[in-house]
């Protein structure tokens, strides 16, 4: 595979192109009649209510491939207990391509403590249950019934995380690749434009879909071993496998018989000449790694987390190596990740015709997911954090991907003059983390070597260009330009690279900060901390001081949203007592508290499943790592994030006793918790708060709007 890629703007367009641009992409017959269309190239099926924005993958997708010449359709939400829903469009022309949405679908249906849910923000009018649970998979066999013809490439994240072998949690238990129960027939995971259009391109031109195995970023079945490759046995630990014969260099490793000696003829004069030729297995292009087989990790937790530690190391798209799994007498294929955009392609991909609202047919039904967004601009991808919970690494990637300052000005003037509603106010200029726009490795050639995790853990790289000078100039522009009052910034900020530049700290501060700024230490101890991948809580106090200087000077009153994480691996009962203590000490409540939610494939996960640390080398003698899998156990830890509310009082009192810290019990500041339970006096602070449209209202008319999660100064006790 090439280390250069074709630029998404430069492939030859599709005959039907002709056809132009689509007001908004057809969900009937009706609107393809409109549009001349006797049928769709391809059929886009989603679990999300169909938003045409830049925030929504259909949407990405869509417009992209309909660049790029083709005819796309959108079934979104289809009811999923027959197949007629998935014949609406009629049969594509090329392939239905399936996705959850924006959220897995589980995680979007149930809660941490598997509960179901009574709303989904990503459908008209929030109402839960429009989608099917793992609705890839349910979507993906409908399509197959509809027209068993027609291939199926399935993406979004929920296909992207579940890609391999990978720890269920609601099932609890390992779960074969989604590939193999989806009935598809190959699988993008990431980012995947790149991906989709030089598919959409082949598969047009006449190629079988299952014979296309060699585009990054892709995954695929095959019962036999493609040719040329060289495969690195990485199935067993706590004992090494065969070792291979020292390869002279001169010998030609590619042909088949590569242990002999190969010889070229030179001149006549010079004689016999010794050529030399690299070993094949050198060469990280044509090398597999093969995993663990699916029945392996499905019973032995800790050959899982080795599993999970190989793939998150060939994880960086300049040096890693496909991997295989077999799943009884088949093998899944990952091929390695995509090449990151560049920034002319990002701007390409947000630069097309977008109407950035929800499509007609859904009237004037709120979709919440994307009032949240509608007047926010996402500004780069990626994140090279690598926190060991988080998702965004495996899908993103964590090099970072940016538009041009040209590209998101352009968008905001946009917003300005088209999309309704608009009061001045830009409620985030971002992405999945506020402040790693143009910071980068400083050396390229670096970076495509580095196997590091993380560029910030346990310290901020010294090879990392931490100037935040661009996106400083970036905020002055936007807030600058004509009809814009105010732009905010709501995506999470990574402190311990902010107090790396104080002129962009005091620049957000003064002006971009909406009294409330959500930062996430997620705990306050080593042992936790050190299992997420983030950095001490020094780096919060250094911060919040910047923060205070800064919110003096302008003049301002200003608070900081910390959140925390109760239940992550590595935590004991010890560690959520003295977060417990911080916060009171800080006079932090928490409105919400969040409990760990292990995803599938992230390292977190691997650790909650095997009670090992993938961070480092894994063998069955490695030390464990701390888990908290029982309900009580995770209520206990929830309800040490709210210390302050009289219905956890019990429960915590009955845990310090028994860990023989009754001494926090009683009055005064230095105690958790009180002795005496109050009696006749209904709580402040119910256990959990309703986030309604009511209760907004209520907050609103008492003069205080809230946050729905932590970090709110104390309030006023009458």
């Amino acid at each position: 595979m090439p280390a250069t890629a074709t630029p998404l703007y430069s492939h030859n367009k599709y005959w039907a192109e002709c056809f132009g641009t689509a007001p908004q992409l057809p969900m009937s017959r009706a609107e393809m009649d409109a549009l001349g269309w006797d049928s769709c190239d391809i059929i886009i099926v989603t679990g999300d209510a169909y938003v045409d924005h830049p925030s929504f993958g259909m949407a990405i997708i869509g417009r992209l491939l309909e660049a790029n010449g083709f005819r796309v359709g959108i079934i979104a939400q289809p009811d999923w207990r027959s197949k007629e829903a998935f014949e609406q469009l009629g049969k594509p022309n090329l392939y239905f391509g399936v996705a959850a949405g924006n959220m897995d679908s589980m995680i979007n249906r149930y809660t941490a403590d598997k509960k179901v849910r009574n709303d989904d923000a990503y459908t008209p009018g929030g109402v839960g249950g429009k989608r099917p649970d793992r609705c890839s998979l349910v979507y993906s066999q409908r399509c197959k019934e509809a027209y068993k013809d027609v291939p199926v490439v399935l993406g979004g994240i929920e296909a992207s995380l579940r890609r391999i072998a990978h720890f269920d949690y609601w099932q609890g238990n390992v779960r074969r690749s989604i590939l193999l129960d989806a009935s598809a027939d190959i699988l993008v995971y990431g980012n995947a434009e790149r991906a989709i259009v030089e598919l959409s391109h082949r598969i047009a031109r006449g190629e079988r879909v299952e014979e296309i195995i060699d585009v990054r970023g892709t995954a695929f079945i095959r019962e036999d071993k493609p040719e040329g490759w060289w495969e690195i046995d990485s199935t067993r630990i706590d004992r090494p496998g065969r070792v291979d014969q020292i390869v002279s260099p001169y010998v030609n490793t590619q042909d088949s018989k590569a242990c002999a000696t190969q010889q070229e003829e030179g001149p006549k004069s010079d004689g016999n000449v010794l050529r030399f030729v690299p070993d094949a297995r050198r060469n990280r292009e044509r090398t597999v790694i093969r995993l663990p087989s699916f029945e392996k990790v499905r019973n032995d937790a800790v050959l899982y987390a080795h599993a999970n530690r190989v793939l998150h190391l060939e994880t960086n798209p300049g040096n890693a190596r496909a991997l295989v799994q077999a799943h009884g007498d088949r093998d899944l294929w990952l091929n390695p990740p995509a090449l990151p955009l560049s920034t002319a392609e990002m701007d390409y991909v947000f630069g097309m015709p977008f109407t950035r609202v929800p499509h007609t047919s859904y009237g004037d039904a709120r979709i919440p997911a994307y009032e949240m967004i509608r007047f926010s601009v996402n500004i780069m991808r990626g994140c090279f954090g690598g926190c060991t919970f988080c998702s965004i690494t495996e899908h993103e990637g964590r090099i970072i991907q940016n538009r041009s300052e040209e590209s998101i000005l352009e968008e905001v003037e946009k917003i300005r003059d088209t999309v309704p509603g608009f009061t001045g106010v830009i409620s985030d200029l971002g992405g999945p983390t506020a402040n790693m726009y143009r910071l980068a490795c400083k050396s390229r050639k670096i970076e495509a070597a580095c196997r590091l995790p993380s560029c910030v853990f346990p310290d901020v790289c010294k090879n990392l260009n931490t100037d935040h000078s661009s996106l400083t100039k970036l905020y002055r522009k936007a807030r600058a330009l004509p009809g814009v009052k105010k732009v905010l910034i709501a995506s999470g900020l990574r402190y311990d690279l902010a107090v790396k530049d104080p002129e962009y700290v005091k620049e957000l501060v003064s002006h971009h900060v909406g009294g409330y700024l959500k930062i996430a230490p997620e705990h306050t101890e080593k042992g936790p901390l050190d299992k997420m991948m983030k950095p001490g809580i020094g780096a919060y106090d250094e911060f919040k001081a910047m923060f205070e200087k800064f919110s003096k000077e302008a003049g301002k009153e200003q608070y900081l949203i910390p959140y925390f994480i109760a239940a992550h691996p590595g935590t004991t009962d010890e560690d959520m007592i003295n977060l417990a203590l911080w916060l009171k000490k800080n006079n932090f409540r928490a409105d919400q508290v969040q409990a760990f939610y292990p995803s599938p494939m992230a390292t977190a996960t691997a650790m909650y499943h095997s009670g090992k640390n993938p961070l480092r080398k894994v063998t069955y003698k490695s030390g464990g790592v701390d888990i908290v899998k029982s309900p009580e156990k995770r209520r206990l830890h929830k309800a040490l994030l709210r210390y302050h509310d009289p219905k956890n009082w019990p429960m915590i009192r009955d845990a310090l006793r028994e860990m023989k810290l009754a001494h926090l019990i009683g009055p005064g500041k230095d105690k958790l918790v009180p002795l005496v339970q109050p009696r006749g006096k209904k709580p402040r602070d119910s256990a959990r708060r309703k986030n309604t449209a009511s209760a907004h209202e209520k907050r609103i008319q008492k003069g205080k709007i809230l946050s729905q999660h932590t970090g709110l100064p104390p309030r006023n006790e009458s």
